[in-house]
């Protein structure tokens, strides 16, 4: 499953989240995060359960985008235990992504 994050919901679903969660910053403009939305989908379902992977659309949560110093889309962020523990920037393969995923498993 997919998750939406926003401003909202941010603090619950993913600071305070008991498994990790991967953050990925988007725009509905940006031309290399929509490469990226059926590799991020896959790995939704991939990780299931393991791990939460969601979307935080950069236009309409700013602050949040601020906070963690979002220059670039698509940027990707994984959180544990409310930290983040890994970033990276760009569209990448599926399989660049999953062994990101899988070190913070």
């Amino acid at each position: 499953m997919e998750y939406q994050f926003t401003e909202a919901n941010f603090e619950t679903e993913v600071l305070k989240s008991d498994i990790p969660v991967l953050v990925d910053f988007y725009a509905d403009w940006c031309g290399p995060c929509k490469m990226m939305m059926p590799i991020v989908e896959k790995m939704a379902e991939k990780y299931d359960g393991k791990m939460k992977v969601g979307k935080v659309n950069s236009d309409e949560n700013g602050n949040l985008a601020a906070n963690y110093n979002i220059m670039s889309i698509p940027s990707f962020l994984i959180f544990k235990n409310g930290e983040v523990i890994d970033s990276v920037t760009g569209a990448m393969s599926a399989d660049a992504l999953a062994a990101r995923l899988d070190a913070a498993l």
